[in-house]
């Protein structure tokens, strides 16, 4: 009896290639999905954080979270789990660790953190400020890490809801310059697709890439990155219905591969 024939299934994103604006566990992290989904992710980080100009105070933070002194720790972006990797950070697990989306919560795990509570609606500060104002009616300390352009807006919501706040900056936001090849990889429409996944990642997409192709798929991980990418200039694509990386990436993989063969058909 002959065997059966065998089916090829086509994976949704093959042929694609992929530009992944993150390094780090995040960033390993997204490339494997890509990868599963027939993608070929190419890991060029556009933004690092340079080290705050206070690191004793930072220090001193993280030596408190360690000894337990906390019941709660703020992470608002995978920037922040950077900082808190690369100074191997030990969270105990008295404190719970709240994170400001899905981006940010998958940034924790893949570094080896837990993640107790991210916003069910309001993937903001104030949304996370308000989910747990309403978990925690009694005083609690709080710990905020945060970057030096963020607006105050979680620390005040929590302070003036009664909590003890400690607002720590963690980190300068700076910006990576791309290798010549990825660069000319983005002008010719070598990569199909760019992952938006904040707003100062938009920055940096817009002014490495001023020549972005028009078939080349922008595509932002949520609402919120969209307008900042926008107002960058970018042009946006596609905007993931929620903000996760996999929902971004099953958003880019509804169109069709920028120039494919039956592109060109009649």
């Amino acid at each position: 009896m002959n065997p059966a024939p065998q089916h090829t299934i086509t994976k949704p994103l093959a042929g694609w290639r992929v530009l992944v604006p993150r390094g780090g566990p995040w960033g390993d992290s997204v490339a494997a999905t890509l990868r599963r989904e027939g993608a070929v992710p190419v890991i060029a980080p556009l933004i690092n954080f340079a080290p705050t100009n206070d690191q004793p105070t930072l220090e001193q933070a993280l030596a408190d979270l360690e000894s337990g002194a906390f019941d709660w720790l703020t992470v608002t972006s995978a920037t922040t789990v950077d900082v808190l990797y690369a100074y191997r950070a030990n969270i105990p697990s008295s404190t719970r660790v709240a994170a400001v989306g899905e981006t940010t919560a998958a940034a924790l795990v893949a570094a080896g953190y837990r993640v107790d509570l991210v916003p069910e609606r309001d993937n903001s500060a104030a949304g996370m400020a308000e989910q747990m104002i309403a978990l925690e009616p009694e005083a609690r300390d709080i710990l905020t890490l945060r970057s030096e352009i963020a607006k105050p807006v979680l620390t005040r919501m929590l302070s003036e809801a009664g909590h003890r706040v400690r607002s720590v900056v963690a980190y300068r936001t700076v910006g990576v310059p791309v290798t010549d090849r990825i660069a000319e990889d983005v002008r010719s429409g070598r990569i199909n697709a760019i992952l938006v996944t904040s707003g100062s990642v938009a920055e940096q997409v817009s002014a490495q890439f001023p020549d972005v192709p028009p078939e080349t798929l922008i595509a932002a991980i949520g609402p919120r990155t969209a307008k900042d990418a926008r107002r960058t200039g970018l042009s946006v694509d596609v905007i993931a219905d929620q903000q996760t990386v996999d929902a971004l990436i099953d958003a880019v993989a509804k169109f069709a591969l920028p120039h494919a063969a039956d592109e060109f058909a009649p």
